[in-house]
């Protein structure tokens, strides 16, 4: 039996969102906005909280309890049928917009935000079950378009550490390896860029279990995302989020220095 294809969570949720803020508007309480439409309180805020679909029905009867002239059940029409980029994803780059602070550890690629558009589609390509055309082009200029934080005028502070193989590793071929280096050597010139690499020489390697990142909010909430061969999970428990802190705490010191780190890129690239 062919499972049912779940509705677009994301959307779901902005929907929801939609709905609570024309309520809000309209200075309604949950429990009131309920009772006139004769619907389940509890069934209202599943669909505001993104956990339940909004209904053709429910919408209209909102749009014109609230004024919303169409606006929701337009939305209840257009919801596509899966989510295009996966809701952590989008959860992902939300924070990754907004942060005050980045801090990124990889021991495989280089780092998304630091990658150049061949890098990038190469990565890409590697993808097993492959993506279809139209789905690789999508998620390579979303990729790319999220580098637009890299020259803001007021960026974030970034910080990466990169373990050496990947800046070894011919993805794609020595042409693509070569170009991508050079890019990553000029965006570590970027005064909102800290890049340092842990050497294969290092005898001590804190970050064996894996890449994560960790994100200071505008609130200065500390968040932490992980990824791993079976997904990518989103970190918010203060425990976890110091032990992972503390990990890219050690890493930093037993990765090379800033200079170190460009000084080995110029040797990779030949210039010393």
């Amino acid at each position: 039996m062919t499972p049912k294809r779940r509705k677009n969570q994301s959307a779901m949720k902005m929907l929801g969102r939609q709905l609570a803020a024309a309520r809000r508007a309209a200075g309604l309480s949950q429990s009131g906005l309920s009772a006139e439409l004769h619907i389940d309180e509890e069934t209202l805020a599943s669909i505001e909280q993104g956990r339940r679909p909004l209904k053709y029905n429910i919408a209209e009867m909102c749009d014109e309890r609230l004024g919303t002239k169409g606006t929701l059940t337009a939305g209840v029409e257009n919801m596509p049928e899966v989510d295009q980029f996966p809701l952590w994803a989008e959860e992902y780059m939300d924070q990754e917009k907004v942060a005050i602070a980045l801090s990124w550890y990889d021991n495989a690629v280089i780092p998304g935000l630091l990658q150049n558009e061949a890098y990038a589609r190469a990565v890409l390509q590697n993808r097993v079950p492959a993506y279809e055309e139209e789905e690789l082009e999508q998620t390579l200029r979303l990729r790319l378009d999220r580098q637009e934080i890299l020259r803001r005028k007021s960026p974030p502070t970034l910080s990466f550490v990169v373990w050496e193989p990947a800046l070894l590793v011919k993805i794609g071929d020595e042409e693509v390896r070569r170009d991508q280096l050079r890019y990553l050597r000029e965006t570590a010139e970027l005064p909102c860029v800290s890049l340092q690499v842990l050497s294969l020489d290092s005898p001590f390697h804190a970050g064996l279990a894996g890449p994560f990142a960790l994100f200071e909010t505008p609130d200065h909430q500390n968040l932490a995302y992980t990824e791993s061969q079976r997904g990518s999970q989103w970190v918010s428990d203060p425990e976890e989020v110091s032990r992972l802190t503390r990990k890219y705490a050690m890493l930093r010191t037993q990765a090379l220095t800033t200079q170190d780190s460009m000084g080995l890129l110029d040797r990779l690239l030949g210039e010393q």
